[in-house]
């Protein structure tokens, strides 16, 4: 089983130990999530544009190191994608992105890979929301008739018009296979509605399994047979960069192990419980750094 990392490889610029100090570390949505999948033991291949400015050379080093594919990844010359991170007290981050003129949606969508095909696609935040960069993946994506799994990663200061942002994200909802989002990001989305409420109304036979996180709450899993709530994990927040993503990775794991039609009940329990395990650990660490498989 392969999988298909589609998105962003940028760098979280987090704050530093003092005022004045600031502390780059590979991010973005995608990337975090190619990199979790890899350490899980996933075969998993990034696509998507990297720099070759020393924050791209590092993530690639990075990617390699830990047994991401690089294979259709598209190098260039432009620099690579910035997001300026604020953590709150609990830290919870917040991001800013410099984006225009950047080698992750500046690179040449023709270049997307069509074959051989990946098992599972899994593509989100900021690629399926940035024009030109989300129409060209949505076609290709449509095109490459796999299972889609789809992390909309809302991120308001980039698009802040919500409406804009409800059409593109249904757009996506409705060649996704699973959706994996947060409760903040649907009560963002659709203001007078219950997270899980909307959550369910996703669901149809091409769309079996929604997974909804609640930060340190835990997580909920929603299929046809009903909801499962799993509890969250008490630790030691460092932050949560990349917390959400681990557990897309987990999720996107479980797809690679058992057909979609039994992730339900015990089987999904069992699912959600290691999804949040393995997002605490990541919780428990600076910047998005996912544990390995011998780590849960």
């Amino acid at each position: 089983m392969t999988v298909w990392v589609a998105g962003e490889a940028l760098v979280d610029v987090l704050p530093g130990p003092t005022p004045d100090l600031l502390t780059p570390v590979p991010g973005g949505g995608p990337a975090n999530t190619a990199l979790a999948l890899a350490r899980l033991g996933v075969p998993v291949e990034f696509v998507g544009g990297l720099s070759q400015d020393s924050f791209g050379t590092n993530m690639a080093k990075q990617f390699q190191r830990d047994g991401v594919g690089l294979r259709h990844a598209v190098f260039n010359n432009l620099p690579t994608c910035l997001a300026m991170v604020s953590l709150d007290e609990k830290g919870t981050a917040s991001y800013h992105f410099h984006i225009r003129g950047t080698a992750t949606f500046e690179f040449d969508f023709q270049k997307l890979p069509i074959a051989p095909k990946p098992d599972v696609l899994h593509i989100g935040t900021l690629i399926t929301l940035v024009e030109p960069t989300a129409t060209a993946h949505f076609e290709w994506a449509k095109a490459l008739q796999v299972p889609v799994v789809f992390d909309p990663n809302i991120r308001p200061s980039v698009e802040p018009d919500r409406e804009l942002y409800r059409s593109t994200v249904e757009r996506w909802i409705d060649v996704a296979t699973v959706i994996k989002v947060s409760d903040d990001d649907v009560k963002w989305l659709y203001p007078d509605q219950d997270p899980i409420v909307k959550a369910k109304s996703w669901i149809s036979p091409s769309r079996p399994l929604v997974i909804l996180t609640r930060g340190s709450e835990g997580l909920i899993g929603i299929t046809a047979n009903g909801v499962i709530e799993v509890p969250g994990i008490s630790i030691d927040v460092v932050d949560t960069v990349g917390a959400g993503d681990t557990v897309g990775a987990v999720i996107v794991e479980s797809l690679t192990k058992h057909s979609i039609k039994d992730l339900h009940g015990e089987l999904l329990t069992e699912i959600l419980n290691r999804a949040v395990k393995a997002a605490a650990i990541t919780c428990s660490r600076a910047g998005a750094q996912p544990p390995f498989a011998n780590e849960l």
